[in-house]
This record gives C-alpha cells, structure tokens and sequence, in this order.
C-alpha cells in the first residue's frame, strides 16, 4: 500500500504491476487526474493504474482508455419504499426470519470482541459458495488490521444469537456520501436457517435511509463473463441492480501499455471461452466440496 495525492493506491501483480484505488468499488476517485500525475512521477513499479465512475456517474467524462464495468446497487430513498416496493415476498419474508428466531440486530463499536466475533466466523469453514473462502486460516492480528481500516468511515452492524455474533456487516461510506458499501457481509454457515445475512442487508438499508445516502453498493453484480450465479441471484431478490460504469487504464510503463494493448490486464477468466470457465468451475466446485468432506471427516 502507498499514498499518493492523499489516496490509498495498492499495487499487485507479479509480471504485470496494477495500481488501482484501496477498496475501490466502495471509494471512488473524485479528481483522478491528480492520482493519475502523482503515479507517472512516483517510483511505484506500477505498469497500469485503473479506476472506475462511481453508480451515479455512467457516462464516461474521462479521456482515459476505457472499457465496462458493473456494480451491484440498490437506489435507497426511503426505508419504508424498500420494504413495501422493492422486495418480494420471500425476501421479505427471509428479512423477518432472524427476528422470529431469537436474533438481535445492532450496530457495534469497533473493539477486540468485535474482531473476535468476526474472527470465528471467517475460521468456521475452508470453503464458501463452491469456491476457497479467502479469510479462513488468517490470524486474529490480521483480522484485526484488515477490519480496522477506513474507520472513519465505516459503520459495523452485527446479528447476535444471544450475545454470540453470528454475522456481521462493514459498511464503508464513499467521501462525498453520495454512495455507501457492504464491503464485508459474512455470517455463521451454522445459523443459516436464521436468515442473519437478510436482516443485516435490511440494517444498511435502514441506515442509508436514514442518512439520506442515496445508494448502496454490494460489489458487482456480475464477476468477468459469469452472468448468474447464487451470489448474484440473492443480491438481486433484495434490489440490486447491474449499474454498468465506466472502469478506465492508465499505462505508466511500456510494458503496460503493450499489456492493454493486447489484453493481458483482464484476468484468465475474462479471455477464456465461457464453456471451458462452466466446466472448470465444476471442477473446481468439486473438488473444494470433497476437500471440505475429507476435512470434517478427519476431525
């Protein structure tokens, strides 16, 4: 992580260096031209910087070379419109669940119990919609550094079965209030009959509304050439909508220039024919699924 022009700038990327905006697609770059300078002139190792328009701005107002991307947001005006308008029966059903079964919803400081909470439910399973759950294994001092960040600006909700966090939401606030993001909701896979996860997106709205916040941001709606997925299909039956934005790249090297040029800054999945991805993910759902079984079998 680096600061430049008073933006967190993270730099990845083994061959290819790629800078882009920290938690991007949560924060958004309202003067880029001035990253954009800061960078050409910074020993950073990027090759390539990429940032993306926020939700409210889908015209592309930048010269930059430019492709699509997409966020998932919900239109927020009031929470009653949310509720009555916006969702239907079953999601609003599932909203009500948590309640019925005995869970409490409130906003939490952040403190050490908090990051505890959070801790044993990132360590509850290896494995998350098919696929590696990228926070399972971390340390509780890593958990902590990771969940502290943008504090100023992040509201944590949790979902309490008694007083054990069951899930838990980081909604992260853009600069201007223009836009708010779920950048972290995860729950107890044990408690899902509960329904925690529904009721703490009914939380962010609430809260967006009440702040007169007129989006909320969970990600993308749709990750590379994979259109539809479980993720996609629960963000959409609680009102999320594909906004299709504007994601620019600046090269800051010849090697990145030549990158885009030939289209080695888009990740394998994007340049891989959608057949092959379908039957790799197969695979890949498989084999995480048998890796799991082999895992609680041994315990």
């Amino acid at each position: 992580m680096i600061e430049i022009a008073g933006k967190n700038i993270q730099v990845r990327g083994r061959i290819l260096k790629v800078a882009r905006l920290d938690a991007e697609k949560f924060l958004f770059l309202d003067e880029p031209e001035a990253v954009v300078q800061a960078l050409q002139k910074a020993r950073s190792g990027a090759d390539l910087f990429t940032f993306m328009q926020k939700a409210s701005e889908t015209t592309p107002k930048y010269k930059y070379a430019m492709e699509w991307d997409n966020l998932a947001i919900l239109p927020v005006s009031t929470f009653d419109h949310w509720w009555n308008k916006t969702l239907g029966f079953k999601a609003r059903n599932k909203a009500k669940q948590a309640e019925k079964k005995g869970v409490t919803l409130r906003e939490v400081p952040f403190s050490d119990s908090l990051v505890k909470g959070i801790w044993e439910i990132y360590n509850e399973t290896p494995v998350r919609q098919g696929r590696q759950f990228p926070h399972y294994g971390k340390s509780l001092e890593a958990v902590h550094e990771e969940e502290g960040t943008y504090l100023d600006r992040s509201i944590f909700y949790g979902a309490f079965l008694g007083e054990k966090l069951i899930g838990f939401i980081k909604l992260i606030v853009d600069f201007d209030r223009s836009q708010a993001g779920l950048l972290n909701i995860v729950s107890l896979l044990e408690h899902r009959d509960k329904a925690p996860t529904n009721a703490l997106v009914m939380c962010a709205v609430r809260y967006c509304a009440e702040q007169k916040i007129p989006h909320l941001g969970y990600s993308n709606f749709a990750y590379g050439k994979r259109e539809r997925d479980s993720l996609s299909d629960f963000k959409e039956r609680n009102g999320f909508q594909r906004i299709d934005v504007p994601r620019y790249y600046v090269p800051l090297s010849a090697k990145g220039a030549a990158a885009f040029r030939l289209g080695f800054h888009k990740k394998i999945s994007e340049r891989v024919p959608e057949p092959m991805i379908v039957k790799l993910r197969e695979f890949r759902n498989l084999w995480y699924g048998r890796k799991l079984q082999s895992a609680v079998e041994s315990t």
